[in-house]
C-alpha cells in the first residue's frame, strides 16, 4: 500500500472511532473526566489517595489541564479537593457520593457496549484487533 493511501485509511479508521457514541451525550462526564474518575475510583479501590500530578501523569496531560478539570468538577460537585493532613501543600482529589454512582451506571453501559460487540465479533478477533492495535501504535 502506498504511504498516502496509508495515511488516508489511518485517518479514515481515527474518524470512525470517534464516531462511536458509548454515551448519549447528555450524561454528565467526558471521556477525559471518566479517565480521570476511573483513577479516583482505582487508587480508592486500592486504598490509596491520588493527587493532581498523579492524574495528569496518568492521564498524559499537563497539571494545568487537570486542575482546569477538577475545578471545573469540582464546581459541578463532581470532586472535592482534600488537603493532606500532615502537609497542606497536598490535595487529594476525592469524588462525591453522586459522581461515584453516575460512574458506576456509565461504567456499566461501557461493558454492555463493550460486550455486545465481542459477542459479534468473537473473542479471537477482539483479542487480535488490541494486539494488532497495540503493536502498530508501540512501533
Amino acid at each position: 500500500m502506498e504511504s498516502n493511501e496509508f495515511l488516508h485509511e489511518i485517518y479514515q479508521i481515527r474518524k470512525r472511532l470517534e464516531e462511536i457514541r458509548l454515551f448519549d451525550r447528555d450524561l454528565p462526564f467526558n471521556g477525559t473526566e471518566m479517565q480521570m474518575i476511573r483513577e479516583i475510583v482505582l487508587a480508592k479501590e486500592s486504598g490509596k489517595r491520588i493527587i493532581s500530578s498523579k492524574l495528569a501523569k496518568i492521564l498524559g496531560v499537563t497539571r494545568s489541564a487537570v486542575s482546569q478539570m477538577v475545578n471545573k468538577m469540582e464546581a459541578r460537585g463532581v470532586v472535592c479537593r482534600v488537603a493532606d493532613a500532615t502537609d497542606r501543600k497536598i490535595a487529594y482529589i476525592e469524588l462525591s457520593k453522586g459522581a461515584l454512582e453516575v460512574y458506576g451506571q456509565m461504567k456499566e453501559r461501557m461493558n454492555t457496549f463493550l460486550a455486545q460487540i465481542q459477542k459479534r465479533l468473537g473473542e479471537k478477533k477482539v483479542a487480535a484487533f488490541l494486539s494488532s492495535a497495540n503493536e502498530f501504535i508501540d512501533t
